[in-house]
């Protein structure tokens, strides 16, 4: 359908635009944690989304509606997955924790496997390639925290000074 285009470069072999979802799932869940409300939660959705959309338009080849994050398979998936998905529930205990997320993924998740992590990773190869790391800060938050070891506190720093508030 529409929520699904050729375009990732790298690894990546097709745009399926709900992989970064799980990214947005992870910050949601860190807010959770942190003992934010809902209003933080909603910026987090929001600012997520607004990422998605301008990854999309930079990457996918052809034009990129923003029509298509508004259907089901956008922002309802995008809602549902940062409310009541298995990155999310991670990304929560994380915060609450410390514990490591490989560790949470084997004890929570019954041989599931996260999808949140790896895609922020993959985001951030392509994004230092192209030299916008800058660009997607959210995005980039959430790799920090889950691969470089920033603490998961600063994630509200990131909400706080992203470029759409400023």
């Amino acid at each position: 359908g529409r929520c699904r285009e050729a375009c990732w470069e790298g690894s990546f072999l097709t745009c399926d635009l709900h992989s970064p979802k799980n990214v947005v799932a992870v910050g949601a869940g860190f807010c959770d944690g942190l003992g934010f409300g809902d209003n933080t939660k909603a910026a987090v959705i929001r600012l997520g989304l607004m990422e998605m959309i301008a990854f999309a338009k930079l990457f996918c080849s052809g034009p990129v509606s923003c029509a298509t994050f508004l259907e089901s398979c956008g922002i309802a998936d995008l809602i549902t997955t940062c409310y009541g998905g298995r990155n999310r529930k991670v990304a929560e205990a994380f915060a609450r924790t410390g514990k490591p997320i490989e560790q949470l993924e084997k004890e929570m998740l019954n041989g599931q496997k996260l999808q949140g992590p790896p895609t922020a990773r993959e985001l951030h190869s392509i994004l230092q390639h192209k030299g916008l790391v800058d660009k997607f800060p959210l995005f980039m938050a959430v790799y920090r925290i889950c691969y470089e070891r920033q603490p998961v506190g600063e994630f509200i720093n990131c909400l706080q000074n992203h470029p759409e508030h400023l």
